[in-house]
């Protein structure tokens, strides 16, 4: 085998790789003595069918195995002779080839970096500790209460209003055609909810059950619907029923609805979630400032495939974004080049990152337990009632979706690990100022780009969701 390296620039390497027709033929030859060791021939005992005709019947498809599995393994045995490690899967392709000829294929790569840490011990950092008042407590329990009520129907004759639920039957058009999903039958609205199209559910107040009525309005300019943005629509609609809301009660009674002892049972464990989910909201934050730290300390080149594979996927999920109009109006206002490279440097930060916490975790033999990972999978399968061994099943019998559960677990770890190295100060924080320097803040490894929605409470979601699943239906 000869090896010709034609490039060497920073991390990319490029070889020009020379295997020797006889060195083939040998490996073919070879390869076919194996297979006349035990094929059944008629005319011939195992074992003794002539090359020749081994040749004629099985050369081609053994040659196309050998050819394979040289350049495999010739592959490997240049990295490893120059004790190169790839960042990713080389790309190798074929200059030459003929039967009877020697074999010349290119392989380039981009290796892995030099990676040295700086001490973490010279790192000061925050740990926020969310202060929990008895208000957001209280807050919580009656948005449970809230999203706990039932409706009943009303039976005097009266105008919709807002805060009523509607029961009704709408169609809509746009040109005079039809549109797909424009059409319900007893579908129930909250009124003043926003849960249909501006102006929509304004136009249903103040009227009553049993009439007839015609919504006119206009899709938003950014409706995800490509077809129906910004366009005016006329929906024909007929309010069925009007039902409004009954007051539901805190007490001993509705937290055994729920499965719990008493209120005070409820209150301790809607106090606990709280504490959980804002408790994963400070560790973001404080993750969030350890990767700008370690990204300011850090300079060192990155594989450039790498990059431009993470770019694409960025790239990617913002043109998804944009054609939904579900992109920051800063971007909106920029030329598609600026934004390109505002990307690229966001997925060179990422990658940055990623390469560093990857090494610091194998230097400090960070390992994701099989445990761990069950618990992983777990949480997924939760994610979908009535799925879970579906979902169970996907994961363990995929060893990509199972990295994809393992990666995120070995990030934390490693986080953990640096955090036991740094100077860490333990600094209390009321909620509000968690939730604003998080509505605030960007990602850790996004840069100055895309800031965040504003986020609601997550232990308020969670109690609404177990509230959805306890109420009343009419």
């Amino acid at each position: 085998m000869q090896v010709v390296e034609t490039k060497n620039e920073g991390l990319s390497r490029e070889f020009t790789i020379t295997v020797a027709a006889d060195e083939l033929d040998q490996k073919v030859e070879t390869k076919l003595i194996e297979v006349g060791q035990t094929v059944k021939m008629p005319g011939f005992r195992p074992g003794k069918v002539p090359m020749k005709i081994l040749r004629q019947r099985f050369g081609q498809s053994v040659l196309g195995e050998i050819l394979e599995g040289t350049v495999s393994e010739s592959s490997q045995a240049v990295l490893t002779e120059r004790s190169l490690k790839p960042a990713m899967q080389p790309k190798i392709e074929i200059s030459s080839f003929d039967p009877g000829s020697d074999l010349v294929y290119t392989m380039a790569v981009d290796v892995m970096p030099e990676i040295e840490p700086v001490d973490f011990s010279t790192l000061s950092l925050t740990r926020y500790k969310p202060e929990i008042t008895d208000e957001e407590v209280n807050n919580a329990m009656d948005e449970l209460a809230r999203n706990s009520r039932a409706t009943q129907k009303i039976e005097k004759d009266r105008k919709t209003q807002s805060g009523d639920v509607v029961i009704m039957n709408f169609k809509g058009f746009v040109d005079g055609e039809a549109f797909e999903g424009g059409e319900a039958t007893d579908f129930r609205l909250e009124l003043g909810s926003g849960q249909f199209i501006p102006g929509f559910e304004d136009q249903l107040i103040g009227q009553k059950a049993g009439e007839d009525l015609t919504v006119n309005v206009s899709f938003p300019e950014e409706y995800g619907a490509a077809n129906l943005a910004g366009k005016a629509a006329v929906f024909e609609c007929k309010i069925n029923e009007i039902h409004e809301y009954t007051d539901r009660v805190l007490d001993d009674e509705f937290a055994k609805e729920l499965g719990l002892e008493s209120l005070d049972d409820l209150r301790g464990q809607m106090r606990s979630r709280i504490e959980g989910e804002y408790a994963e909201l400070a560790r973001a934050k404080t993750k969030r400032e350890l990767l700008d730290i370690l990204f300011e300390k850090h300079d060192f080149e990155v594989p450039e495939g790498m990059v431009t594979g993470e770019f694409d996927q960025i790239w990617t999920q913002f043109t998804k974004a944009k054609e939904e109009g579900n992109i920051d109006e800063e971007d909106k206002e920029k030329d598609e080049e600026v934004l390109k490279s505002e990307y690229r440097d966001i997925a060179k930060r990422r990658v940055l990152l990623g390469l560093l916490l990857s090494h610091v975790g194998d230097m400090a033999k960070v390992e994701v337990t099989q445990e761990e990972l069950q618990q992983a999978v777990f949480r997924q399968a939760q994610r979908y009632p009535g799925q879970e061994r579906e979902v169970f099943e996907y994961f363990t019998k995929s060893p990509e979706m199972m990295n994809s559960l393992r990666a995120p677990i070995f990030e934390e770890k490693t986080v953990d690990y640096i955090l036991e190295l740094a100077t860490v100060k333990d600094v209390s924080l009321p909620v509000d100022q968690l939730l604003e320097s998080d509505d605030d803040s960007t990602d850790g490894a996004e840069g100055k780009k895309a800031k965040k929605t504003a986020k609601k409470s997550s232990a308020k979601k969670a109690a609404s969701k177990k509230a959805a699943a306890k109420k009343s239906a009419d």
